[in-house]
């Protein structure tokens, strides 16, 4: 009798706790989970985490400088003396076609300022025959030329005045010629004459002008 007055006064206990225990954690608010939150959304929100404000974290002498550089002129930057020569003439000579850039060494250029100017000499004497308009537009010596490799070949004249009897050379012989002239900004004087370009022309044609030279 005694012991089954145990097991119920058990039960009754084991009831009691059950419900306050339930009754406290079911009225209890959830402060960790709303934390865990607000935590994770200051995380995101955050600056100091966030990848668009690293890349506004660049200071503005990081991006003056990019600027800068971006908007400075070419020091390299030459003039350009340009006669407009009707090569056409020149297209039914057979052989390969060529374009000879000729580089003062009286001037002493550097390897890196003489490459410069040969640039501009090439792309001068390719303008020339792509403006359509001009006495010196031939389309059709442009496209053998690409076709066979668009051939060149660096060459030395040791003076202007030996530059300017191959200029007046080359035109009398109607090669497409572009005289490149130095602004004066970096190593020479300005509007020294740096470089000759000669063509896109027939190989045979050219040799008549250059073939004295020495390459450079």
């Amino acid at each position: 009798m005694a012991s089954n007055v145990q097991i119920i006064s058990a039960c009754a206990v084991s009831l009691v706790t059950g419900l306050l225990l339930g009754q406290y954690f079911g009225s209890a608010p959830s402060k960790p989970h709303t934390s865990k939150r607000k935590d994770q959304k200051r995380n995101i929100t955050s600056p100091s985490h966030s990848p668009s404000s690293e890349a506004q974290s660049v200071g503005p002498s990081d991006v003056s400088d990019d600027l800068d550089y971006t908007s400075s002129s070419d020091p390299e930057e030459s003039e350009e003396e340009d006669y407009e020569v009707d090569s056409t003439s020149l297209n039914d000579v057979p052989g390969e076609t060529r374009m000879a850039l000729i580089v003062r060494t009286d001037l002493k250029m550097t390897k890196g300022k003489a490459a410069a100017q040969c640039a501009h000499a090439a792309l001068g004497c390719y303008r020339l025959m792509l403006q359509e308009g001009a006495a010196s537009h031939n389309p059709q010596m442009l496209q053998r030329w690409e076709r066979t490799g668009q051939a060149k070949i660096t060459l030395q004249v040791p003076s202007k005045e030996d530059m300017d009897l191959l200029f007046a050379m080359a035109i009398s012989m109607n090669v497409n010629s572009y005289i490149v002239h130095d602004a004066g900004r970096t190593q020479i004087e300005a509007g020294s004459a740096t470089v000759l370009g000669l063509g896109p022309a027939p190989k045979m044609v050219l040799d008549q002008i250059t073939g004295d030279l020495k390459l450079y």
